[in-house]
């Protein structure tokens, strides 16, 4: 595996990427946007992550992004946003780069879904979702995020659909790439019912439900996550290699 850490994507400190790659020239890459809701989290992920997608001939580019405090919404999308614009545009300076995923969890969840739903934000660097080969939704937030709900004097438990909440743009496209979907039996409260929404909608406007996937996990919220297997791997990584593995 090949580690090329504190790229920078932007001029602020914290919008920086750090690329793990296959030793393989040919790879697809996993954009991985990390969860702490807006507030907290980082790019730095456990190396067993990054080390089962490459043994498979995944790259992955880990991002930062601006959070509250010191930033407000929407610069987290934004930073989202361009820091997938980097990697799609730039990749192959590093290898022949066939397929480009974006997903997140948690916070990231709520971003990758805000990335495929309202085309704005990519379409601010000449892109769009239907440029990548799939998204990946892990235990995201569909309505208005409660931390900017929070930071907006909004009781964070309100349940509000407006344009800072995904499932306010679904329907505006008449196409979106294949999403998976992640949500656990003992999630935060309401997520998963959240997740059920998002599923409904979507077949609600009749897009391709060969194309949407669902994993209903047993655990806590995102507890995969930092779960290693009996051979010592990273469970997480391995739920993403699925779903990289099984698009077409």
């Amino acid at each position: 595996m090949r580690s090329i850490l504190d790229i920078s994507y932007g001029k602020h400190e914290m919008q920086k990427i750090d690329l793990y790659l296959p030793e393989s020239e040919q790879f697809d890459i996993y954009i991985h946007m990390h969860g702490g809701g807006m507030e907290s989290g980082s790019r730095k992920v456990d190396i067993r992550f990054p080390e089962y997608l490459t043994k498979r001939g995944v790259a992955l580019a880990s991002i930062e992004y601006r959070m509250y405090p010191s930033a407000k919404y929407p610069d987290f999308i934004q930073d989202a946003a361009a820091a997938a614009a980097w990697v799609k545009n730039h990749i192959g300076e590093y290898g022949n780069c066939g397929r480009v995923f974006i997903g997140g969890s948690s916070a990231g969840g709520y971003l990758s879904m805000m990335l495929c739903f309202d085309k704005s934000w990519l379409g601010a660097h000449n892109l769009e979702p239907m440029d990548f080969a799939g998204f990946y939704h892990d235990a995201g937030q569909p309505t208005a995020h409660f931390t900017v709900l929070k930071h907006s004097g909004i009781d964070p438990k309100r349940i509000i659909i407006d344009q800072t909440a995904p499932l306010y743009h679904i329907g505006k496209d008449p196409q979106y790439p294949p999403m998976h979907f992640v949500v656990s039996d003992n999630d935060m409260k309401n997520r998963y019912e959240q997740t059920m929404l998002v599923l409904s909608t979507l077949k609600h406007f009749g897009y391709d439900q060969s194309k949407i996937t669902l994993d209903y996990r047993s655990g806590t919220h995102t507890q995969y996550c930092k779960t290693i297997t009996p051979e010592g791997e990273s469970l997480y990584g391995e739920m993403i290699y699925s779903f990289i593995k099984q698009t077409k």
